[in-house]
């Protein structure tokens, strides 16, 4: 076990979406796997996004990790020059990119076969998005091990792949309705879908590109989710039984925080000084202000921005709000005053009340802070797991993905989130903005003191997690190593008889079985028992 386990002078090739919240779990989750192996671990994206992880990586630089850029042409796929990251595209165009993506089909061969002419032998295993099913197909068509790596939680996966390919929405005239996959009882309610997939028949441009990607993705040899086993319980059992492929449990996925710079680990330069950030939080008490961040990708009416702004101030609450133009206009473009209560950022700067952020803060090193106390957030999985894991609670405003999924397990699952808004189409009154803040923030006793407590106790389920001394490992330390036995290039002979056989007239079942469930379940045809042993 010691030497091939090690890994050295094998290779593994990780496909992540490109989108900034993708591409920072892929980059946390190579760095985990070079901590306990000597493997070499490239990651293959854009040239765009080739250069982000650069800056993303530069801090903290790994021998072993290689950047490989898949030639890409934005505007031969219908996207402006030069977009390659969903970050710099509208919502509603964002499906242009999804499609594209299939484009990196044919780079991506021709790297594997580059690989393969180089190493004498093809990677032990290619970890690739759950939204890039294609993948599978390289994968197969090389001999190589593949596993699909959602960057959700099991609950937010399970929700957002079963929708997709079942759209039960379309399948009743309730707006309440079951989602297979769930238990019967489980009920979700249109209001929780983004208009896309609302207004998805199975033939839109929508449903093209998702349907067709999961089912692809669900043939794969196993899935990777950026979650704990202690945390999400259900989730991750019902997401087993729906995939009936074992899932490794690797969170939480967190770059190394550093006060270092104003730069953040994403790789992108904070709207303000991590310095002039840390000072402001430092002169408010214990546990006494909001934080306020919608994501790289999302925003808010301009309508909803107002009420925001004007239930902070009535709410009376310190806060620091991470500030993007509203919903309509371009998100990278300057901020305009008027889409602020006239006098707003005068008022709280000279107060000190408030602090605007514009475009881009450092989230973890402002959740990690002894004077947080709650989260406003568009409950991305990224931004769950990083408030949860200082025991911060949440309060939810889903703007898209399955994010309206990780509020609705948040809120009846774990406890640790009131929701605020759905959308860019909810109303939102200053007075309910008000009095959520206040909930949310009385911690000392009541609902407020409820969630904090819970969130505490998923902090440290989250710590322990990813313990590791001698021989006590946490669950997702365990769940690594597992997923390091299925990527070991010992199994590879098993998926070089599965591509043998898979030609033949007869039939063979095996399976392979390891800690964290069965490996490979398979029926495969073969014509003599001698090709058994033609490995």
């Amino acid at each position: 076990m010691a030497d091939t386990r090690n890994g050295e002078g094998y290779h593994i090739v990780l496909v992540p979406f490109t989108a900034h919240g993708h591409l920072i779990p892929f980059l946390a989750l190579a760095r985990q796997i070079l901590e306990r192996t000597n493997l070499t671990i490239t990651i293959a994206t854009t040239p765009l996004n080739i250069q982000y992880l650069h800056s993303a990586i530069s801090s903290s630089p790994h021998n072993n990790i290689h950047l490989a850029e898949l030639p890409f042409n934005s505007t031969l796929n219908g996207l402006p020059p030069n977009i390659e990251n969903a970050e710099k595209l509208p919502l509603p165009h964002i499906i242009k990119l999804f499609h594209a993506s299939k484009s990196l089909e044919t780079p991506l061969r021709s790297l594997l076969s580059k690989i393969t002419q180089q190493e004498g032998h093809p990677p032990l295993c290619i970890i690739s998005d759950v939204f890039l099913g294609w993948v599978s197909n390289v994968a197969t068509s090389f001999g190589i091990n593949n596993i699909s790596f959602t960057t959700c939680g099991a609950y937010g996966t399970l929700a957002y792949i079963s929708m997709w390919s079942n759209l039960p929405h379309r399948k009743v005239e309730s707006e309440n309705f079951w989602v297979p996959g769930f238990p019967q009882n489980y009920t979700f309610h249109v209001s929780q879908l983004h208009k896309h997939i609302r207004e998805a028949d199975g033939s839109d441009a929508w449903s093209r590109f998702f349907i067709p990607q999961i089912a692809l993705s669900m043939k794969s040899n196993g899935w990777i989710c950026n979650t704990v086993e202690e945390i999400e319980p259900l989730g991750l059992k019902l997401l087993r039984n729906y995939l009936q492929l074992p899932v490794w449990t690797v969170g939480p996925l967190q770059p190394p925080t550093s006060h270092k710079s104003s730069k953040n680990h994403a790789g992108k330069e904070s709207g303000i000084p991590l310095e002039a950030c840390i000072e402001w939080l430092d002169s408010k008490d214990q546990s006494s202000v909001l934080y306020i961040c919608f994501g790289s990708q999302n925003t808010i009416s301009a309508t909803q921005m107002m009420a925001l702004a004007e239930g902070l101030e009535e709410s009376e609450k310190p806060f620091i709000w991470v500030i993007r133009p509203p919903f309509g206009f371009d998100m990278n473009g300057e901020f305009i005053e008027k889409w602020l209560p006239k006098g707003f950022e005068k008022r709280i700067r000279e107060s000190k009340k408030g602090l605007l952020v514009h475009k881009w803060g450092p989230q973890l090193e402002i959740l990690s802070h002894k004077s947080i106390s709650a989260f406003m957030s568009h409950c991305g999985w990224n931004s769950v797991l990083e408030s949860l894991s200082q025991g911060v609670p949440i309060i939810g405003w889903p703007l898209a993905a399955e994010q309206a999924y990780n509020v609705k397990m948040l809120v009846e699952e774990m406890g640790v989130s009131l929701e605020l808004a759905r959308g860019v189409d909810s109303v939102v009154s200053k007075e309910n903005v008000r009095k959520v803040i206040q909930v949310v923030m009385d911690q000392e006793l009541g609902k407020g003191k409820e969630m904090k407590d819970k969130a505490n106790q998923i902090a440290v389920h989250l710590r322990e997690a990813i313990v590791e001394k001698g021989e006590e490992k946490g669950s997702s330390q365990k769940s690594l190593d597992d997923l390091q036995v299925a990527m070991d290039h010992r199994i590879n002979p098993i998926i070089r008889l599965n591509t043998r056989l898979s030609k033949s007239k007869f039939n063979l079942v095996y399976c392979c079985v390891y800690d964290s469930g069965i490996l490979f379940h398979s029926t495969t045809r073969f014509e003599r028992i001698a090709d058994l042993y033609l490995v």
